[in-house]
């Protein structure tokens, strides 16, 4: 079968719109968090798709939202025109997560049929489906921690929707290598098959302290570095009881170990700089590709953080995130596969 099977341009670039639209997906999601939207819509029916295009519609609309908490501690100061502003970014999140949903479904079924997926690789693209519907499981897990009783969603539950789906996005990128050299691949058993995989597990605890800082604002403290406002560990970093209990729910304790990751991640992509020299050209040039994005990646977080995270940069530095667990996944493949071209 892998002998007589031919990869597909139009499932390669299927897939490589799908990495594009996740991409876009998250800094709408980066908008949608930084500008206080995700909580605008109270009431959403899975049926509906239009938004209010009536003013009776739009009072109604904002009638729901005065009764949720965030109105009530937030912005009872809103009028119509600003809960408009909030509601068509999350609106736009939503609407964008259906569309991706059907951008991925439907082809995909068009693929099977055409029998243009070959039968080992369809439960990876089973896996892919069903990594974008538990994600969008997520979202509506996450959104409703926040319309009880405290106006802000879950930091553990924003964790675990951004992290799924940057891993739904790598996953893609995985499959859409694997599919694209599907004749010409073969295990490369010279090299640590681990080298990229270590560096992806220490990014994606990177990342999931990230979506803590975000989700307990945790940008807003300490906007110096490299020290806490003179120290190495502010004083706030401890301040909780029991201890444990600052390192994943106390604004301070978050933000120091997001800033101590990242710098062990910084250590480890220079470390790979340092070896990359006795690695085949293929490798090397991942490396330094990681590397350089992790440097871009650890900048960009320092600014944001001195600049008290305004919300382009905090958009970029999120999304920035995802571009360079890309090229971790691109780096983990070139450690265990030869192609021919190689």
């Amino acid at each position: 079968m892998k002998q007589d099977f031919r990869p597909r341009r139009a499932v390669t670039w299927w897939l490589y719109l799908g990495i594009a639209l996740v991409l876009t997906m998250v800094v709408i999601g980066g908008m949608t968090r930084l500008t206080n939207s995700g909580l605008s819509m109270v009431h959403w029916s899975f049926a509906g798709s239009l938004p209010p295009t009536t003013d009776a519609a739009w009072e109604a609309e904002f009638t729901r939202y005065q009764a949720s908490p965030e109105f009530k501690e937030v912005h009872s100061h809103f009028g119509i025109e600003e809960f408009k502003s909030i509601y068509w970014w999350e609106y736009i999140h939503r609407m964008f997560g259906r569309m991706i949903g059907v951008i991925f479904i439907v082809p995909f079924v068009f693929f099977l049929w055409k029998r243009w997926i070959p039968a080992d690789m369809r439960k990876h693209f089973f896996a892919i489906l069903g990594l974008g519907a538990f994600q969008a499981l997520l979202g509506w897990f996450m959104v409703m921690s926040g319309l009880v009783d405290v106006p802000r969603v879950s930091h553990y539950r924003l964790a675990a929707h951004l992290t799924t789906a940057f891993i739904a996005c790598s996953y893609i990128f995985w499959v859409a290598l694997h599919y694209q050299n599907y004749h010409t691949e073969r295990r490369d058993h010279g090299v640590d098959p681990y080298l990229g995989a270590k560096f992806g597990g220490l990014l994606l605890l990177q990342i999931i302290f990230g979506a803590f800082v975000a989700g307990l604002r945790a940008g807003w403290v300490h906007n110096t570095w490299p020290l806490m406002d003179g120290s190495f560990i502010a004083p706030a970093v401890t301040a909780l009881e029991p201890l444990w209990k600052n390192f994943f729910e106390g604004r301070s304790g978050v933000q120091f170990i997001h800033r101590t990751i990242g710098l062990l991640v910084l250590a480890y992509a220079f470390f790979l700089v340092v070896k990359a020299t006795k690695y085949r050209t293929e490798i090397r040039n991942a490396i330094y590709i990681t590397a350089g994005f992790t440097f871009l990646q650890f900048l960009l977080g320092v600014i944001t953080l001195l600049l008290q995270v305004p919300i382009a940069m905090g958009v970029i530095h999120q999304v920035f995130a995802l571009v360079l667990l890309l090229s971790v996944i691109h780096l983990h493949y070139r450690t265990r596969y030869l192609t021919t071209a190689t």
